[in-house]
């Protein structure tokens, strides 16, 4: 079974969703045979490249809902074992780490992408890193099992840019618009920070039904337009 993933590095409920069904996964029967794979999706793709406080930003956009926002996400976050540190988290482009991911995956295989994703979302929530910076990036994959000068010369470079761009593509094309949004073997999709029940149920479900008809990822429930980042997913 592939399950592929879309969420951005800047999302919470990304966090917490990827936690969320890691329980799930390691509760299922089978396990052994699921490939998880993260795409990319940019909550802010025009972010700018040099990076400023999450707060003072989240502020500017949300007004004063944004401290409650952070606060309910810090809540949830803490059962399932992450630190967020918004005070110190930095609004950050997230293009150059989705890159990163992507090399992860083509070179190293999606295991090793799984565990530069983890490290990432760390870097970003928990540790104050600027992800958009590439000598921070890299030293976040070298940490994550990349290797130095290959990771230097890939972000140096614009190896992988055209791919990560179609992948974002492909993402509007399925109707994804919020994150983070699983989608199971092409077919089914599951959007949002389900709790791991629901994703343990969802994963056997579609080990009993691969021969079932294609389903849009767009069929899955959307949040209302003005929600940001409300219970589940983040669509900006």
């Amino acid at each position: 079974m592939k399950v592929e993933i879309y969420s951005d590095i800047a999302c919470p409920w990304c966090y917490i969703g990827k936690r969320r069904f890691d329980q799930a996964l390691d509760r299922f029967a089978g396990r052994d045979d699921v490939e998880v794979v993260f795409r990319p999706y940019q909550l802010v793709p025009d972010a700018p490249a040099t990076a400023s406080p999450h707060r003072a930003w989240l502020a500017e956009r949300y007004g004063p809902q944004s401290v409650a926002m952070d606060d309910r996400v810090t809540e949830l976050g803490r059962a399932e074992g992450i630190a967020y540190d918004f005070d110190a988290a930095l609004h950050a482009n997230t293009f150059l780490g989705h890159r990163l991911l992507h090399l992860a995956e083509t070179e190293y295989g999606a295991a090793v992408q799984g565990v530069l994703k983890e490290a990432l979302l760390k870097a970003h929530f928990s540790d104050g890193v600027d992800v958009g910076d590439r000598a921070a990036l890299t030293e976040v994959a070298v940490a994550a099992g990349l290797d130095r000068q290959r990771v230097a010369d890939y972000l140096a470079g614009e190896e992988g840019t055209a791919e990560v761009r179609e992948q974002l593509a492909e993402g509007r094309r399925l109707g994804i618009s919020a994150v983070p949004t699983f989608v199971f073997e092409g077919q089914w999709a599951v959007q949002g920070g389900q709790d791991a029940e629901t994703f343990l149920n969802v994963l056997e479900q579609v080990a009993s039904q691969t021969s079932a008809g294609p389903t849009s990822a767009a069929a899955a429930a959307s949040p209302d337009e003005d929600a940001a980042c409300a219970d589940g997913a983040c669509a900006i």
